[in-house]
Parts: structure tokens; C-alpha cells; sequence
């Protein structure tokens, strides 16, 4: 358990995976998929609650692939387990990542609308937009598949704010396998979205591609992305200004007098307020977006 504050914590439930996409080191170092039985799960968020922690992020290298063993011999997904972890007295939010698109589920996109801990934050990574890179990549998917499935988790949860990793210039990456990238960006309009310049990981089958992308190819690529994904986080922050959000207070802010939280959209929001604040939730009216977080001012009780 990792706790960045004393009111959240990041919590494994799943390690290892099961995928093989050749860019990865991570089936080879970490073996395969293994998930922890829920009851061990739910007996630490009750004592992390019990602390005090109000937000758990539940982590692993798949973790909507999870499947929890009971001793009854069946097994839990991770939609039942979020409700189960849910139901714990203090613990207001949930998090989870990171997702593969292929286990993302009827259950668990449903759970986004059940279940009100479960925060509308979707960090699910589709790392090309071209499907001849995405099949060199082994990912399984297609990008149609992937903007499907968007739709589909937008149909139930309008609201849900995306992030997404991309690798840029992975091998055999044409200028147009890096417009179709582009091109899903576009029109999945992401509220985050990190990228990676591809790298050789020895041992991995993308390290025996012939085709490497020169380096200075991938410099340029990168800042491409980088300006499209910039003005994207930037545009859907100014989209906040006018609303009031729920923010979890996590720490005292930038300057004296000012507490810092989070929206559920994982925005970090700062504003004027006690420090006795910190640890609970109050909504916040958002006024204005600066580069990296949102400003804003607190309306009515603490919850």
C-alpha cells in the first residue's frame, strides 16, 4: 500500500499479465495474470478506512482482468469487488488502473453508473490509432474496437473523463499509421493522455523488429502529439468553469489559506479554505483553469 496523503491510498489487487503486447517487459519479469483474494482486499480497505483514508486506488499491470478466488472456489470481477470495497463506512471514493481495453466488460462499465463511489475517471490505454501498428503490437484490438467501446462506456456515463497512453514511433510506424493516432485522438477528445517515445526493452519481440523509426522521427512525432493532447486537457479543464464538483481536500495548497483536492474527474482543484477541511469533501464552484489545476471557491456544508 502506497498513501501519498493520509485520506488516499493505492492498493494492489492484481499484478502480473497475461497479454503479451511486444513492447513489454512485464508478462517476462512479472509472469502471468494473478489476482488476490477479495476478502485479504476488503479487510485492508477497512483498515485504511479506519485510518482515515477516503479514496483507494485499486492498481494492477491489468486490473479489470481481475478475478479474485474465494474460498467457495469462485471468483470475483472487479465490478464485484468495487461494490463490495463500496460498502465500507468512511470510504468515499474508488479508483482503478490500468485497464485493457479487451477485459473492459459489460459488468465494470455498468458499475460506473451503480455504484457512486466508482469515480467517472478512465484511465484505459490504446497506445496506436493505426491497426497495422496495434497489430505489430499485439494489442488484440482494432481501433475501431477501442472507439466502440468508448461509445459504449459514454452511453451509460456521459460524463466520464478518459486518459489514455500512446507510444509514438514504435517499429514499422509510417506518417500514415501516426495520422490515424491523430485521428483517434480527435474524435475520443481524452481529458489526459500520456505519451512514450518507443524504446528498445531487450528481450521483447519489438526489439527484434527490423524497421526501427529513427529517433529524430519520433522527436518530431512526440511534440505533434504533445500539442494536440495539450489543447485537449486544456479545453476540457475550461469546460469545468462555471460547474460545481465535488472535491475530496487531500492537502494544504500552493499558498497559505489554500487547500488542494481533487474533482471526481481527478482534476486538482485549489481554493480558499480551512485546513480543517482537509479529509472531507465539499462542493467547489470552479472558476477559473490554470496550466496544471483548476481554482475555485467553496459552496455550502462539508460532506
Amino acid at each position: 500500500t502506497m498513501r501519498p496523503t493520509p485520506y488516499q491510498a493505492y492498493l494492489r489487487i492484481q499484478i502480473g499479465c497475461d497479454k503479451f503486447c511486444t513492447y513489454c517487459v512485464v508478462p517476462a519479469t512479472r509472469g502471468p495474470e494473478q489476482s488476490r483474494p477479495p476478502a485479504h482486499i476488503v479487510q485492508e480497505a477497512r483498515v485504511l478506512a479506519d485510518q482515515g483514508v477516503r479514496e483507494i486506488t485499486l492498481l494492477g499491470q491489468n486490473v479489470n482482468a481481475f478475478h479474485g478466488p474465494e474460498e467457495n472456489g469462485n471468483s470475483v470481477s472487479l465490478a464485484g469487488l468495487t461494490a463490495r470495497l463500496a460498502e465500507i463506512p468512511g470510504l468515499l471514493r474508488l479508483r482503478y488502473m490500468t485497464s485493457h481495453p479487451n477485459d473492459m466488460l459489460d459488468d465494470l462499465i455498468d458499475a460506473h453508473v451503480s455504484q457512486p463511489a466508482l469515480m467517472p475517471f478512465l484511465h484505459l490505454p490504446v497506445q496506436s490509432g493505426s491497426d497495422h501498428i496495434l497489430q505489430a503490437m499485439n494489442r488484440k484490438h482494432t481501433a475501431q474496437q477501442y472507439l466502440d467501446l468508448i461509445e459504449r462506456i459514454r452511453s451509460v456515463r456521459p460524463d466520464i473523463a478518459l486518459s489514455s497512453d500512446f507510444i509514438v514511433g514504435f517499429p514499422g510506424e509510417t506518417e500514415e499509421d501516426f495520422q490515424a493516432t491523430l485521428d483517434l485522438i480527435k474524435k475520443v477528445n481524452f481529458a489526459s493522455s500520456y505519451f512514450f517515445k518507443y524504446s528498445i526493452r531487450p528481450g521483447t519481440p519489438g526489439a527484434e523488429m527490423d524497421n526501427q523509426v529513427p529517433e529524430e522521427i519520433k522527436s518530431e512525432r512526440l511534440q505533434r502529439l504533445q500539442e494536440l493532447a495539450d489543447g485537449q486537457r486544456y479545453a476540457y479543464n475550461a469546460d469545468s468553469v462555471g460547474k460545481v464538483m465535488p472535491v475530496l481536500f487531500e492537502k494544504k495548497g500552493r499558498y497559505p489559506g489554500q487547500i488542494a483536492g481533487k474533482t471526481p474527474y481527478l482534476q486538482p482543484v485549489q481554493v480558499d479554505g480551512p485546513d480543517s477541511m482537509i479529509g472531507c469533501v465539499a462542493d467547489v464552484l470552479i472558476t477559473e483553469t490554470r496550466t496544471n489545476s483548476l481554482m475555485g471557491s467553496l459552496v455550502g456544508e462539508k460532506a
